[in-house]
């Protein structure tokens, strides 16, 4: 059964509200304060989690932890998934130096860069390393998700580069199309249109 992209994208808007939820103490939640703090109508919530098994006693509610174990899982994010970023400048240190990563289950296992004053450096406990060695420790790592955060002249370049070393998923933070293969999912973050749209609502 193939379970529609909106239903998965609202998984992970769930596991963000249960983890904050669990920070809390919070041990159990309805489907109507769960969707309350998500958005949606509670009967979406239950629609959503009832495609994966039934999770919720009538009348109790959502074991908090319970279910956040069981929606990692449907996420794949029951195991630590190894990424690799390449540029370290301003967005990339802040990627290395967030520790939400790591609650979700990512580690930042390879950083790259081209400026050779950063290659060879540490930053948040991982080596730099120059970015003319992006593949072969890519295939030696198995890494198969990436970010970029290069100037948007060189993401093109890189976005293939990484393409062609294997992986399958990247996060970019440069706003130009990046034309990548069907095999490789990528997202886009535009800093600069995200902060225009909030204007407009201002």
């Amino acid at each position: 059964m193939r379970i529609a992209d909106q239903t998965i994208g609202r998984l992970f808007v769930y596991l963000r509200v249960l983890l904050c939820l669990a920070e809390e103490g919070v041990e159990t939640v309805s489907s109507e304060a769960l969707g309350d703090a998500c958005e949606v109508k509670p009967s979406v919530v239950r629609k959503d989690l009832s495609y994966f098994g039934g999770f919720g006693k009538r009348g109790v509610g959502y074991d908090v932890e319970g279910l956040i174990k069981e929606i990692r899982s449907i996420l794949n994010l029951d195991s630590v998934m190894k990424a690799a970023l390449v540029g370290v400048g301003n967005i990339g240190r802040a990627m290395l130096a967030y520790p939400g990563f790591k609650t979700e289950g990512f580690e930042l296992a390879l950083a790259f860069d081209k400026d050779p004053d950063k290659v060879g450096r540490k930053a948040d406990g991982v080596v730099i390393e120059d970015v003319t060695d992006l593949e072969q420790r890519i295939s030696d790592e198995g890494i198969k998700l990436a970010i970029i955060a290069v100037p948007v002249s060189e993401a093109p370049k890189v976005a293939q580069r990484l393409a062609d070393a294997g992986i399958k998923a990247i996060l970019s933070f440069a706003p130009c199309p990046l034309n990548m293969p069907e095999d490789v999912k990528i997202t886009c973050v535009d800093l600069a249109t995200e902060m225009a749209r909030l204007v407009y609502y201002l």
